[in-house]
């Protein structure tokens, strides 16, 4: 079979990211937009571009008629879903079947097996696949409360369908679950369309460790190593490295083998992830399985050579991975930061608004994977991630320093974003030394606060000189040249 045309049924970074890898393989690419995305950069990238509604997502991104149709309409024989809004909906999957168009993700059955929280606790539970302990089923109305007291304080209420952090609130006593409750099913309703929950433990302070899964329609399943995703605010990732600096050899067997022994049970076909907790002996329980491409996968394509958006598109034309587990191999270390438009000195504000100046990183191994560019008005409708800035090196340390040169360039002026306090995460001695948790943040976070004022004033001065030089404005400095001699003696006067 062969793809010629893919709707990418999503928006911002990935869109971008999904028209590029159509490019590259010479597919044409159709982008679509409500009316808070008509600039948007996936927009004006893309080889068509279709409007579908009002900035909702409900009334756009998650209208799965409006998206079939538009697809079948602009000719494309294909649909990309991104990650998020329907990424993991079993119906989209089945829509897009229905008319004739190939999804370029898991098959729906796959998606309902493992898409669904639950459901995927259940098909790991019987695998002998550890698991965290909870409700294997949603839960509903009196029934909450009795499985929460059979759990036990504190624990997670957890959408049962998406991810991204979304549907998700911790609850450290009774008296707390019935708001949180609320918060999670509504949260839940309108990221996905669905607002069913389930219960959770809530373990302390463990590590959040994922591996990459893919698998082709002819019964081949690989792994391609581990992602460690500790660093979280509100259960959403903020930095993620490939390797993890906590996992070793064995273990990564024993993780992989445990995620592709699930793909496989669930009849996976197509990118996957497969999502662990783990405590500080190493040991390990599946959390749940991500049916979509994850918003990391860069530094696994980093370390690992293998360019995942690729070999989504070519396992849905039905193509045969082209690699076996022996031929998988790890180099290096990757790390991704999230710049998102917010001001996490002010409660993780969101920080919508126009992007009056912007910079971004640049040089040898350093990737950009982004949504925005000067001029560009933030809309205030949709998740912040403004571009994913990924940095790779020869090992960790490397790595790091590469990404604290890369963060140092980094400017974007005219919003608030998340950059001041990536720069002292990757500064700080427990990051550098690999001592992670998911309570990393909140045990760091504090000590950042000294750092606000700085940033703020940073920020205000970079305004006043990017609308300077916007005005047009220049200072030229004009001084005596140095002597003729003075470079090749070494004698000029600003050596020391």
């Amino acid at each position: 079979m062969s793809i010629t045309k893919v709707l990418v049924a999503n928006r911002g970074e990935i869109a971008v990211r999904v028209i590029r890898a159509c490019r590259e393989q010479g597919i044409a690419s159709v982008a679509v937009f409500s009316e808070a995305d008509r600039e948007a950069l996936h927009v004006l990238m893309a080889d068509e571009a279709y409007p579908i509604g009002p900035p909702a997502p409900v009334e756009s991104y998650l209208a799965i008629d409006k998206l079939v149709r538009v697809a079948k309409a602009a000719g494309a024989d294909a649909v990309h879903p991104g990650y998020g809004f329907l990424a993991e909906n079993a119906a989209f999957a089945e829509a897009c079947a229905a008319a004739g168009l190939v999804f370029v993700g898991p098959p729906p059955q796959a998606i309902r097996a493992l898409g669904d929280k639950t459901a995927a606790r259940r098909i790991a539970r019987g695998l002998g696949v550890p698991t965290v302990p909870g409700t294997f089923e949603p839960v509903a109305g009196d029934a909450v409360r009795a499985a929460a007291r059979a759990i036990g304080y504190p624990l997670m209420i957890k959408a049962t369908l998406g991810g991204g952090g979304k549907g998700m609130r911790a609850v450290h006593a009774e008296g707390e679950l019935e708001a949180a409750l609320g918060l999670a099913r509504s949260e839940a309703a309108w990221a996905f369309g669905e607002g069913a929950v389930y219960l959770e433990r809530l373990l302390a302070e463990p590590r959040h460790i994922e591996v990459q899964v893919l698998a082709d329609a002819h019964g081949r399943v690989v792994h391609l190593g581990e992602r460690e995703c500790s660093i979280q605010r509100r259960h959403q990732k903020l930095v993620e490295e490939s390797p993890s600096p906590f996992v070793d050899d064995a273990m990564r067997a024993r993780l992989g083998e445990a995620a592709c022994r699930i793909a496989t049970a669930a009849g996976y076909v197509n990118a996957g992830t497969v999502e662990f907790l783990v405590d500080s002996d190493r040991n390990f329980y599946f959390l749940e399985m991500n049916t979509r491409l994850q918003v990391e996968h860069p530094v696994t394509e980093m370390v690992t050579g293998i360019d995942l958006v690729r070999e989504q598109l070519r396992i849905a034309a039905g193509d045969a991975l082209g690699f076996a587990q022996g031929d998988v191999t790890l180099r290096g270390t990757a790390i991704e930061c999230r710049i998102n438009a917010e001001d996490p000195f002010a409660g993780w504000m969101p920080s919508p608004g126009t992007i009056t100046g912007l910079r971004a990183a640049t040089g040898p191994w350093v990737r950009d994977d982004s949504g925005a560019y000067e001029g560009y008005t933030v809309p205030r409708f949709y998740d912040t991630l403004l571009a994913k800035l990924v940095v790779w090196g020869a090992d960790r340390p490397a790595a790091i320093q590469r990404m604290t040169r890369a963060l140092a360039e980094y400017k974007v002026v005219g919003i608030r974003t998340t950059i001041p306090v990536l720069a002292q995460i990757v500064r700080h001695e427990d990051f550098r030394a690999g001592r992670l948790s998911t309570g990393f943040l909140d045990r760091v976070m504090p000590t950042f606060a000294a750092a606000k004022d700085r940033a703020r004033s940073i920020a205000v001065i970079a305004a006043v000189l990017a609308e300077y030089e916007r005005l047009g404005h220049r200072t030229i400095v004009e001084a005596s040249p140095p002597p003729s001699d003075a470079w090749r003696t070494g004698r000029h006067p600003g050596w020391r």
